[in-house]
């Protein structure tokens, strides 16, 4: 079965109001085993609402509306319906006694702009409303569902989970959908499909994986189709396992687990601590850190030193240093992570300096220069990068790599017995 949404509404069009109801409907669809493969969202006016309904039903087997079923005068979508339907509205006596008996238990008088809630297209099934006065409604026309929420999102939530959910799953009979994405970090996109070609070329036609790259991370999301939830979760397993032999030093985690979150675990399993020393990244990579609940238990704490003056007085960075090779160099960041670690008494160390832009650079050592050092009680060593010209992707990157480069010598160092 394939479904679409359609969003009513101008406020959701001029960025007024932030369309939540189509995510969320796409979250319940898919976890029923209904793919969805189309979104729209026009604005409140009927001929907008006519030829959305009509392009809809020509690629759909069911559409799900949200928006334009409140009482006042400007929501026009029941009488698009009626027309697009070829019916009339009529006064439904059950929903009108439901409006009745919701004001009645507030105190409130009934005015005839509420019991218009109750004017429904003549051809619909209702579909309940517990949590206000505004029904969803149910339509078949050409083998094609339609069904229309109310905008309000706690009570199309209500409507969609008690009456439209039960009502599809008697209709119809749903295939398994299984979702499972990988965390990756630490290798771009083209570089990372390039790797795992052979992988994705074997895949069969019922399983599907997307690239989802984000600014220094790549997430593979595989999708599989079929009527077998449990064969799909081992052909899957079986797909992962190959992966990890190919990038399974690239991926951090599975699910949506942050690389913070993964960092925390890792140090966690043997109560192991951690300080940061930062410059270029400004606080940025303590921030990512402590976003992680429970982080005190294993992280210390930083010193941004930021200005040279900082990284002379409190991480101790000899002039000699700072004078031959400067602060964005291969020895500063050395002496910073291997400070901070002794400072502070941890485990693990992490320290950035770069030249995050846009200026700044030299020829020597242009925008995007970063050097992070990773200390440990058994060695320290400093990677450079070159995280390009953009001065806010520039601190995210490093944040990330930092944190990433951490994690595998953890790890590496627990495959060694170290």
């Amino acid at each position: 079965m394939k479904a679409e949404i359609i969003t009513i509404g101008d406020e959701l069009l001029i960025g007024q109001v932030i369309d939540t109801n189509s995510t969320w409907i796409a979250e319940q669809l898919n976890d029923v085993g209904i793919e969805m493969h189309f979104k729209c969202t026009v604005s409140d006016n009927k001929h907008a609402i006519l030829q959305a309904l009509k392009d809809a039903e020509k690629r759909s087997n069911l559409v799900i509306l949200t928006g334009g079923l409140g009482p006042t005068k400007d929501d026009i979508t029941k009488h698009t319906f009626c027309e697009y339907f070829n019916t009339n509205l009529i006064r439904n006596k059950k929903v009108e006694l439901w409006v009745e008996e919701i004001f009645k238990k507030r105190n409130l008088p009934v005015i005839d702009v509420n019991l218009m809630q109750a004017d429904l297209p003549e051809n619909c099934e209702v579909l309940w409303n517990r949590s206000g006065t505004a029904p969803g409604m149910w339509f078949e026309n050409n083998s094609v569902i339609f069904a229309s929420f109310p905008g309000v999102p706690f009570e199309m939530k209500t409507i969609f989970k008690e009456e439209f959910l039960p009502k599809i799953s008697k209709i119809k009979t749903l295939p398994s959908i299984v979702h499972r994405t990988i965390q990756t970090c630490s290798l771009g996109e083209s570089f990372l499909a390039k790797r795992i070609e052979h992988i994705e070329n074997s895949l069969p036609n019922y399983i599907r994986l997307a690239y989802l790259p984000n600014i220094g991370t790549v997430r593979l999301r595989f999708s599989a189709f079929g009527n077998n939830a449990d064969a799909l979760h081992l052909e899957i397993d079986e797909i992962v396992s190959k992966l990890k032999e190919v990038i399974g030093e690239h991926i951090y985690a599975e699910g949506e687990q942050s690389l913070s979150e993964t960092l925390g675990k890792i140090l966690l399993e043997k109560g192991e601590t951690i300080a940061t020393a930062e410059s270029c990244t400004g606080g940025f990579l303590s921030h990512l850190i402590t976003s992680v609940a429970g982080s005190s238990a294993y992280y210390k704490g930083s010193i941004i030193a930021y200005d040279n003056s900082i990284k002379k007085s409190e991480l101790n960075i000899a002039d000699e240093i700072l004078s031959k090779h400067g602060a964005v160099s291969e020895a500063c960041v050395l002496e910073m992570a291997s400070q901070i670690r002794m400072k502070f008494n941890t485990d693990y160390a992490i320290a950035t300096s770069g030249i995050a832009g846009p200026g700044g650079g030299t020829i020597d050592k242009p925008v995007g220069s970063v050097w992070i050092g990773i200390a440990s009680k058994n060695e320290t060593k400093a990677y450079l990068f070159n995280m390009g010209d953009n001065r806010e992707r520039t601190i995210l990157r490093t944040a990330l790599m930092g944190m990433d480069l951490l994690r595998k010598l953890i790890l590496k160092n627990r495959a060694n017995g170290l």
